[in-house]
C-alpha cells in the first residue's frame, strides 16, 4: 500500500511538470529529439515544386498523370530514464535534495515524451540493478514511473554507474534516447557510457549542489560519506584547505563535462539550488539547432 503522502507528492509533481510541458516546453522536446527515419504516409498527385525523385511510377502509369510518394518522420521514440538512487542523492542545501530534483526532471521528460506519443521506460540503479520498467506508452504508465522514482527504496546506498550502463547495453535492443540522471560521483564508467552512446542517443544530466564544493568556515567539521558512512574530521578554518577542496570538486565536474563532449555525449549540469528549467530549455534549443 502506497502512503497517501507519496500519492499526494506524485500528484503535485505531475501537476507542476504538466504545466511546464504544456506552457514552457511546447514543441521544444519534439524539435530536439528526432525519429529514426522516414516512413511512407500516402500517395498524392504531383504538384509544382515537388521532388521528381519521389514520383511513384506505378501509380503514375496507372492513372496517366504523375503521382508522388509522401513520407513522414518516423516519430515514435523509446525514452529510457536511468536514475541513480545511491545515498549521495540525499543531499541538498536549499529546499530539495538532489534526488527530489532528479525526480522532477524525470517527470518532466516523461510527460513530454508521452505528449509526443513516445514510449517511456525506467532503470533505477545503485551499485546493483534496483528496478527496471520496460518502455511503454500512456499516462498511467508514466505516473507509475514517477511514483517509482519517488517511492522506491533501494537495497543499497552505494554507486556503480558502470553496472547500470552495462545492463542497458545488453538489454536495450531498440534505439533509444537514454537520459542518465546522476551526480556522477563514481569512477570507471566513461567507457561503457561511450559504447552506450554509440548504440543509442545518450544525455547525461548531472545534479549537484553548490554546497558540495564549498566548505563553511566553522572550525573542526565532521564529514560523513552518505554511501559508505565513512567519517573524516577537517579543519575548515584553514583557508587553503577550503580553496583546495573547492578546486578539487570543480576540477572533477569539469573533467566529466570535457570527457562527455569529447565523446559527443550531450551533457547538462543542474544546480539543484537553482531552477532546472533554464538549463533544460537551453539544451533543447541547442539540440534543435543541431538538427535543423
Amino acid at each position: 500500500m502506497i502512503p497517501k503522502e507519496i500519492l499526494k507528492k506524485v500528484r503535485q509533481i505531475e501537476l507542476r511538470t504538466r504545466h511546464l510541458v504544456n506552457d514552457v516546453f511546447s514543441g521544444e522536446y519534439h524539435s530536439a529529439f528526432k525519429g529514426q527515419g522516414m516512413e511512407f504516409a500516402e500517395v498524392r498527385q504531383y504538384q509544382y515544386g515537388d521532388d521528381i525523385r519521389n514520383i511513384d511510377w506505378n501509380v503514375t502509369a496507372r492513372y496517366g498523370h504523375p503521382f508522388i510518394k509522401v513520407h513522414e518522420e518516423e516519430r515514435e521514440l523509446n525514452v529510457m530514464l536511468v536514475v541513480d538512487a545511491s545515498g549521495s542523492g540525499k543531499f541538498g542545501s536549499s529546499e530539495k535534495f538532489k534526488s527530489e530534483v532528479a525526480a522532477e526532471i524525470c517527470a518532466l521528460l516523461a510527460l513530454a515524451a508521452i505528449k509526443n506519443n513516445d514510449k517511456v521506460g525506467l532503470l533505477i540503479f545503485t551499485d546493483q540493478i534496483e528496478k527496471y520498467i520496460p518502455p511503454k506508452k500512456g499516462k498511467g504508465h508514466v505516473l507509475r514511473v514517477i511514483r517509482e522514482i519517488l517511492y522506491f527504496k533501494p537495497q543499497s546506498r552505494k554507486t556503480d554507474i558502470k553496472t547500470g550502463l552495462e545492463y542497458l547495453l545488453k538489454g536495450l535492443k531498440r534505439h533509444s534516447i537514454v537520459f542518465v540522471v546522476s551526480d556522477f560521483e563514481d569512477n570507471n564508467f566513461m567507457k561503457p557510457l561511450q559504447i552506450l552512446n554509440q548504440k543509442h542517443d545518450v544525455v547525461t544530466i548531472q545534479t549537484h549542489d553548490k554546497r558540495e564544493k564549498e566548505l563553511p568556515n566553522v572550525g573542526l567539521l565532521k564529514l560523513q560519506d552518505a554511501e559508505t558512512d565513512e567519517e573524516i574530521w577537517v579543519n575548515t578554518s584553514d583557508k587553503k584547505l577550503r580553496e583546495a577542496y573547492t578546486n578539487l570538486v570543480e576540477a572533477k565536474w569539469n573533467k566529466f563535462s570535457r570527457e562527455s563532449k569529447s565523446m559527443n555525449i550531450d551533457h547538462i549540469r543542474i544546480d539543484v539550488s537553482k531552477s532546472y528549467i533554464d538549463p533544460l530549455i537551453r539544451f533543447f534549443k541547442m539540440r534543435e539547432r543541431r538538427f535543423r
